[in-house]
């Protein structure tokens, strides 16, 4: 059975249609069936590209003992509710829904479907039915800022956030972090759309920032609208979000953050298969390859490049870790006494910004 035989993308503008079972011989243990649930399309190039690619590479692992459903565009509100709630009426076992505000309706859901397997991307609670799964994308910022950090002119970077929850605050305080620490003249303009994609609005910032004096971008959308225009303008460009953008920004994408989640749809569909899921909460980062940094522009200077991997090395191995202190807050208070790091149970909490951070 082909890939494509396998596959059946919902386009959300009225009830999710019953799915026929496919390909069953009389003996053929009937597939699992696994519903992945978008917050935009595949098409993105960022970060609906990214776990559709996972899907994928599940599919190819497991052939025939799964299929799949993906629905597209759906908005992180009541509507959710229904199309989880309509994957687990038709059949569907194991459920990932792929974006932060998803949470609250997934675990109304889940409680409904106990037989059903939930799991919620970047969440931040679980059930006995529901896990959360999520990659650190802070520790790829860190990377990102050493070489903002060294190849801005300006001394202005800025960072294209989508909504102000802890994860893209990571992002950004990692960032700035990184920067700072090879560079501390820098500041780090931070712009909320409020949305995780609206190419028109992104591009008007990105704009705005370029007009401002911004040379570097970082970005917390799923596209690649930021790059695009920094292509445009001639700046020194910024960094793919998700999946690597160069097709879209040759010269001005320096490198990209690319999120590799087959590895963990493949391992969730085969516990569901062999009856050993359970509720978990998953953050693996660059040390596990769900994180990966992606080719560096040839136009980064050979000592740029190296402090880059040196940082990157360092993550791996846990010689660095990008919240180690001393970090104080934009405010000037100490936020990370020196000997000291933020952990992972703590990063939820923080709803600050670090020294050099404009927002």
């Amino acid at each position: 059975m082909s890939m494509l035989s396998r596959r059946n993308i919902l386009k959300i503008g009225g009830a999710a249609a019953a799915l026929p079972l496919l390909g069953q011989g009389a003996f053929a243990q009937e597939p699992l069936k696994v519903g992945f649930v978008l917050i935009g399309t595949p098409d993105d190039n960022g970060w609906n590209h990214g776990h559709d690619m996972g899907r994928e590479a599940m599919e190819e692992a497991l052939g025939s003992k799964v299929t799949s459903t993906v629905v597209t565009n759906v908005a992180e509100g009541p509507d959710s509710e229904r199309v989880f709630r309509e994957l687990a009426q038709q059949g569907h076992k194991l459920i990932f829904g792929t974006s932060f505000g998803f949470g609250d309706y997934m675990l109304k859901v889940a409680k409904e479907f106990p037989d059903v397997k939930f799991e919620w991307a970047t969440g931040n609670a679980t059930s006995p039915n529901l896990s959360t799964y999520n990659a650190k994308f802070h520790e790829g910022r860190a990377v990102l800022g050493t070489i903002a950090g060294m190849m801005t002119e300006t001394n202005k970077l800025a960072y294209i956030g989508s909504i102000p929850i802890p994860e893209v605050r990571m992002g950004i305080n990692s960032f700035a972090l990184a920067a700072r620490k090879v560079n501390p003249d820098v500041s780090v303009k931070v712009v909320y759309i409020d949305s995780w994609f609206d190419p028109a609005k992104e591009a008007d910032a990105t704009r705005a920032l370029i007009d401002q004096g911004v040379d570097v971008f970082a970005s917390h959308m799923d596209g690649p609208v930021s790059l695009q225009i920094a292509e445009e303008r001639g700046i020194i460009g910024g960094f793919g979000q998700g999946a690597d953008m160069s097709a879209f920004a040759p010269k001005a994408q320096l490198t990209s953050i690319i999120d590799v989640w087959g590895p963990h749809y493949i391992e969730a569909a085969q516990q569901v298969l062999d009856g050993t899921w359970a509720e978990s909460s998953t953050w693996p980062g660059l040390k596990e390859g769900e994180v990966v940094i992606g080719p560096y522009n040839e136009k980064i200077p050979a000592d740029v490049v190296a402090a880059a991997e040196k940082v990157r090395m360092g993550i791996i191995d846990g010689s660095l870790h990008p919240f180690a202190g001393p970090i104080m807050d934009n405010a000037g208070t100490e936020r990370v006494a020196a000997g000291d790091i933020i952990d992972d149970g703590e990063f939820w909490a923080v709803d600050w910004y670090a020294a050099g951070v404009e927002a």
